[in-house]
């Protein structure tokens, strides 16, 4: 059995009496193989949590597996199968407002049908295709049972009230066991959460310890919107690059706890307003820029789209690294139904007007969000409102450059913000042009990087 330099692995057995040179592990420990040594099916590796490097054998491990691209319906609480409706009433009983679940149409092959108990009683809603897209009122279309619930957990809509209870099913592959085979599942008697340190649409962020590492925890308590969330963790258990936010697992107890690594210094468009450029030199704010577009060639390589992409959504670490961060508007699929939650200020025409998301629309954001950058955190547009941005930027308006902001750079944003997504540059290239800047700016990124602000 070999291993790939940076392959994520799970220990298989405890290794609690290393000999000199050996890795102290416990079973289920996450481990990064560093590189191979000499001697047949023995590794250099980085245990996760602690830091240590020493030598493994191969024999000990098993890979950490990605989640599939979309969590399977089995895993879903709320997803009952293939159940008659008197089944479906059955379930639900006693009828209170909001419980829920889905099951598949028997009726029609291939639909589905959401059953829903209001007033003591039990509504069933056919949900059929359309043009390759779900709907029940031909007004609203989903991608997938996923997003639908998630809708309808949030907004009533056609149905007759929102759904705020999912009827759990039973003798069925559980998520927990999911998680658990790949890797991901944390223990939560070994996590201290402490003070909260943000508040998100969907729930707050806490500080905590997690096996003597700090971390950052969000936690999400509603169970639909719990469920709908395993789709952020199964895009992150995906990703692993030196500029985006690092995973640790997720626990399932009373909700849904994410676990990444903590990031002592928050967001950066609070840490550039609170800094102000007379501590936060041009030097700095070219190496935030350039670490976000190394995260976010990343993301273009293996071709996911952020579509939320902003100042307020990237983290700075403790020795100042800046990293892409809150996947949960990630999407594979290039196009969306959901305006709802697009942030306008931030979001290419074309995204706004054809919901077509591209790596080009992060471009666009990215554009934005250097603005952001050199503007020391304000707010793009500062003297207009959404509706007064949409409308000027379909009619070919842009920001001027912020106070200071030296040429080069303002030219870089023009770029990103080309009406036609086929002329924005790629990230690669914008790297390209960042680090064409720091050389002719004499700022090398060993000096100016990790600077303590």
């Amino acid at each position: 059995m070999s291993w790939a330099v940076g392959t994520q692995c799970v220990t298989k057995k405890d290794h609690t009496k290393p000999k000199c040179g050996e890795l102290l592990y416990h079973k289920g420990d996450l481990i990064t193989v560093l590189n191979k040594t000499m001697k047949e099916g023995v590794y250099l590796s980085r245990h996760n949590t602690t830091g240590e490097e020493g030598l493994i054998n191969a024999t000990d491990l098993k890979e950490r597996k990605a989640i599939q691209e979309t969590p399977n319906l089995s895993l879903m609480p709320w997803f009952h199968g293939k159940i008659s409706g008197p089944e479906a009433v059955s379930k639900l009983q006693p009828a209170q407002d909001g419980l829920f679940l889905v099951r598949e149409s028997i009726r029609h092959p291939g639909d589905y049908v959401l059953c829903v108990a209001v007033s003591a009683k039990v509504i069933h809603y056919r949900v059929f295709y359309h043009d390759n897209k779900l709907t029940i009122d031909h007004q609203q279309f989903f991608y997938n049972l996923i997003d639908m619930v998630e809708f309808y957990s949030k907004n009533k809509g056609f149905i007759a009230t929102r759904l705020l209870k999912p009827k759990p099913k039973t003798g069925t592959k559980s998520a927990e066991i999911e998680l658990s085979k790949t890797g991901w599942l944390l223990d939560i008697n070994k996590l201290t959460v402490g003070e909260r340190i943000g508040e998100g649409e969907f729930g707050a962020v806490y500080a905590g310890d997690y096996m003597g590492q700090k971390v950052a925890v969000k936690i999400i308590k509603c169970d639909v919107t719990a469920q709908a969330f395993l789709r952020e963790t199964t895009v992150m258990t995906k990703l692993q690059h030196k500029n985006l936010v690092r995973l640790l697992g997720v626990i399932l107890n009373r909700g849904l706890h994410i676990v990444t690594e903590l990031m002592e210094k928050g967001n950066l468009a609070n840490l550039l307003r609170s800094r102000g450029r007379w501590v936060v030199r041009v030097g700095q704010l070219l190496q935030f820029a350039l670490d976000v577009c190394e995260g976010m060639e990343y993301l273009e390589s293996v071709k996911l789209v952020h579509r939320d992409l902003a100042a307020r959504n990237v983290l700075v670490s403790d020795n100042s690294v800046a990293k892409v961060s809150d996947f949960g508007l990630t999407k594979v699929h290039s196009k969306t139904s959901d305006n709802a939650k697009l942030p306008i200020k931030w979001t290419a025409p074309e995204a706004l007007t054809k919901q077509n998301f591209s790596t080009k629309s992060d471009v666009w954001s990215y554009g934005i969000l250097l603005w952001e950058i050199f503007s020391y955190g304000r707010q793009p547009y500062p003297t207009m409102n959404v509706a007064e941005v949409k409308e000027m930027v379909e009619a070919g308006y842009r920001m001027e450059a912020p106070e200071d902001c030296p040429a080069d750079l303002y030219s870089v944003m023009r770029l990103c913000w080309e009406q036609e997504p086929r002329r924005r540059p790629s990230f690669q290239k914008l790297r390209h042009k960042l680090e064409q800047e720091m050389s002719q700016n004499n700022t090398s990124p060993a000096a100016c990087s990790r600077r303590a602000l």
